[in-house]
């Protein structure tokens, strides 16, 4: 996603290879990625010989934490904190009182924080700065 901000706004599609070149990951794998980043509106596909992807919304608008959710799943490192995939520890005694899921709720917080404040324009920004 990183690789198809950076091309300019209206620009050609980006062939898939070039993606799975510049990502260095294999084609197949990056087609089960491309395929749920697609069905989730993040980019469209384009067929033919000029075929290939491009973001669906500009980059602004498309933020780390988002992306994360399609490819990875739920933010929360354990079950019973997450918002989305909630399931009870089978090991714990009470929920409300619990040490260790208070503290994973607060890193599910400020991780989402974090991701979901960040934008691939951000992300992008960041990277060329630090270069």
């Amino acid at each position: 996603m990183l690789y198809l901000a950076e091309a300019p706004a209206g620009g050609p599609p980006i062939p898939m290879n070039r993606i799975a070149d510049h990502a260095n990951v294999p084609r197949k794998f990056l087609e089960l990625i491309l395929a749920d980043l697609r069905e989730a509106g993040f980019i469209h596909s384009h067929r033919g010989k000029t075929g290939g992807y491009c973001l669906s919304r500009p980059t602004h608008l498309i933020s780390l934490g988002e992306i994360i959710r399609v490819i990875e799943g739920p933010l929360a490192l354990v079950p019973c904190v997450s918002r989305t995939a909630y399931r009870r520890c089978a090991d714990c005694k009470d929920e409300a009182t619990c040490a260790i899921r208070n503290a994973m709720a607060r890193v599910r917080d400020e991780t989402a924080r974090i991701l979901d404040g960040t934008s691939l324009a951000d992300a992008n920004a960041e990277d060329l700065a630090a270069a």
